[in-house]
């Protein structure tokens, strides 16, 4: 099971801005990503610049268009994500509830953990098309 913990973004993080201990806090990161690659579960890891250095593509049902960021609401963005792929729901909790506080000790910060879809979600529910995703070799 694979599952995506996700940074979530803070004003501070969308000015580009990081905390005053920024080393303590990459210190305590990169061990815990050292800890998840020695147990195996560690898919990939990386931050995001602020949403003003992004776009989005938004569709209508008449056509698409795209829209350059900065967006108003940083609580509904992510600052950064680690992806693992673990046996269980629990494992994946227990890795989570590891993980440092992104902000820095003392301030307030959240991370959210959510399950991907795996290919036999789609299979089981009887969604065809699958093989051409398994052929990629990304899923």
């Amino acid at each position: 099971m694979r599952f995506m913990i996700m940074v979530r973004a803070t004003p501070m993080t969308e000015r580009g801005e990081f905390p005053p201990e920024t080393d303590k806090l990459m210190a305590s990161m990169a061990a815990y990503h050292e800890e998840l690659a020695r147990a195996g579960v560690l898919l990939d890891a990386a931050g995001l610049q602020p949403s003003s250095a992004g776009w989005r593509v938004q569709w209508d049902g008449r056509g698409q268009r795209v829209v350059d960021g900065p967006y108003a609401e940083s609580k509904e963005l992510i600052a950064g994500y680690t992806l693992i792929q673990v046996r269980s729901r629990e494992e994946a909790m227990e890795w989570a509830r590891r993980f440092p506080n992104p902000m820095g000790e003392g301030r307030p910060g959240e991370v959210e953990v959510r399950p991907l879809y795996e290919m036999e979600d789609f299979e089981e529910k009887g969604i065809h098309g699958t093989e051409r995703f398994r052929a990629l070799g990304t899923l």
